[in-house]
């Protein structure tokens, strides 16, 4: 099992195209959700599917468990997926010591700009790239499982 330990930000400034390193197209979506619990199956560039597990609620940590899938499985279950699907571009930005994950959402989330940073420890203000603005870590309605299944939080365009 590992554990996934992340903040997440909205994105409030375009610096960061920049400094973009590696870049992958997403489409992920859900075939199970409960108050803590998710399952999600995403396609990495239309090649690479993976089925991923997650426990805990809307926070900093939770337990994660991925796993490789078939593509033509992963294809085949959005069928039953709930809600709709999450289609975002995912750069990968290098800043202070970290690779930061700023996520463009397109389809009816476009507009939609967060970053994600992974680290044991939190990562200070002082130390935060400045295109990054309010930290949205611990509002559930900025978490993908919610996005795919309420859109976007009332009071984002």
């Amino acid at each position: 099992m590992a554990k996934e330990i992340e903040q997440k930000f909205l994105v409030t400034a375009e610096g960061w195209r920049e400094a973009a390193v590696e870049r992958k197209e997403l489409r992920q979506f859900y075939l199970a959700a409960g108050e803590d619990r998710s399952m999600r199956v995403r396609v990495r560039d239309g090649q690479k599917a993976t089925l991923t597990l997650k426990f805990g609620g809307a926070g900093r940590v939770r337990d994660e468990f991925e796993y490789e899938l078939p593509l033509a499985d992963a294809l085949e279950m959005q069928a039953f997926a709930l809600g709709a699907p999450i289609i975002k571009t995912r750069h990968m930005v290098p800043h202070g010591g970290h690779v930061w994950e700023v996520d463009e959402f397109a389809g009816a989330l476009s507009g939609l700009v967060m970053a994600e940073v992974e680290s044991v420890d939190m990562v200070p203000a002082d130390q935060r790239p400045g295109w990054v603005g309010r930290e949205v870590t611990d509002e559930a309605g900025f978490y993908n499982l919610a996005l795919a299944l309420n859109g976007l939080p009332e009071g984002v365009a």
